[in-house]
C-alpha cells in the first residue's frame, strides 16, 4: 500500500468512528474507500465491519460513565441483536446483496423521519425529566420494539450502514428521552451485532488483514472522539446533528442506486 492509501484509510476510519459514535452510518465512508482502492465489494464489507467493531472500544470507553444507566436493558435487547446479526451475516455469504442494497435507502429514510418526529412523542412524556428514561408503555409496545430491533440486527449483520439511526428511532419510540443514554445503548447493541458479523466474516475468510489493521487504528481514535464530543453538546444539538447525518446518508444511498 502507498502512503496515500494508508493515510486515506486512516482518515476514512477515523471519520467513520466519529459518525458511528454520534449516530451511525460510518460504513458509508469506509466501504466506498475500500472499493476505491480495488478491494472486492464483499471483502470490503467484511473488512470494514471488522475494523469498525474493533474500534468501537473507543466509543464504549467514551460512554463508560453511562453504561450503568442502560445496563438494565441489556437482557431485553442483547439476545435479539445477537440472533439477528448472526442470521444477517450468514445471508451475506449465501445470497446476493442486490435486494438489501435497494432496500437500505428506504430503511434509513424511514428511521430518520421517525427520529425527526420524536418531538411529538416527547410531549406525551413531558411529565418526566428530559434526561430520564421512560419505561415501555406495555408488553405489545415492547414486543414491537424487539421485533424492529431484530430486523435492524438482521440488516446490520448483512451490511450495517445506518443501523445506529434505526436503533435510535426504536429507542425513541419506546419512550427513551436522554439522547446520550440512547447513544450508549445503541453503541453497545451495535457492537454486538458487528462482533457476530465480524466473527462470521473472519471464519469465512473475507478479511483483508493489512487494510483492516490500518483502519482499526483510525476507528478507535474516531469512536473515542465522537463519544466524548457528542456528550458535550446540548441534547437538541445532538438530535439535529443526527437528523442531518441521516438525511445525508439517505441522499448518498439514493444517489448510488440511480
Amino acid at each position: 500500500m502507498s502512503v496515500f492509501q494508508i493515510i486515506s484509510l486512516l482518515a476514512a476510519a477515523c471519520a467513520a468512528g466519529v459518525i458511528n459514535a454520534v449516530a451511525g452510518g460510518g460504513t458509508l465512508i469506509t466501504f466506498p474507500v475500500l472499493i476505491l482502492f480495488g478491494v472486492p465489494p464483499v471483502v470490503a464489507n467484511a473488512t470494514s465491519t471488522l475494523s469498525l467493531v474493533v474500534g468501537i472500544s473507543g466509543s464504549l470507553y467514551g460512554f463508560r460513565n453511562r453504561l450503568t444507566e442502560v445496563r438494565p436493558w441489556f437482557p431485553t435487547f442483547i439476545p435479539v441483536s445477537i440472533v439477528g446479526g448472526l442470521i444477517g451475516s450468514v445471508l451475506l455469504t449465501c445470497s446476493s446483496e442486490e435486494f438489501f442494497g435497494k432496500l437500505v435507502p428506504y430503511l434509513v429514510l424511514f428511521a430518520t423521519v421517525l427520529f425527526m418526529l420524536q418531538g411529538l412523542l416527547r410531549r406525551r412524556v413531558a411529565h418526566m425529566a428530559v434526561t430520564a428514561q421512560a419505561p415501555p408503555s406495555g408488553r405489545w409496545h415492547l414486543a414491537a420494539a424487539l421485533f424492529f430491533q431484530f430486523l435492524v440486527s438482521l440488516y446490520g449483520g448483512y451490511f450495517g450502514a445506518g443501523i445506529g439511526i434505526l436503533m435510535l428511532a426504536t429507542l425513541g419510540f419506546m419512550g427513551f428521552t436522554d439522547i446520550h443514554g440512547m447513544n450508549t445503548l445503541k453503541n453497545v447493541l451495535g457492537s454486538l451485532i458487528n462482533i457476530v458479523a465480524a466473527f462470521w466474516f473472519t471464519v469465512s475468510g473475507l478479511i483483508d488483514w493489512p487494510r483492516m489493521g490500518i483502519m482499526t487504528v483510525g476507528a478507535v481514535i474516531g469512536y473515542y472522539l465522537g463519544a466524548t464530543w457528542s456528550q458535550r453538546l446540548p441534547q437538541s444539538g445532538v438530535r439535529k446533528l443526527i437528523t442531518v447525518i441521516g438525511l445525508i446518508i439517505t441522499a448518498v444511498m439514493f444517489w448510488r442506486l440511480r
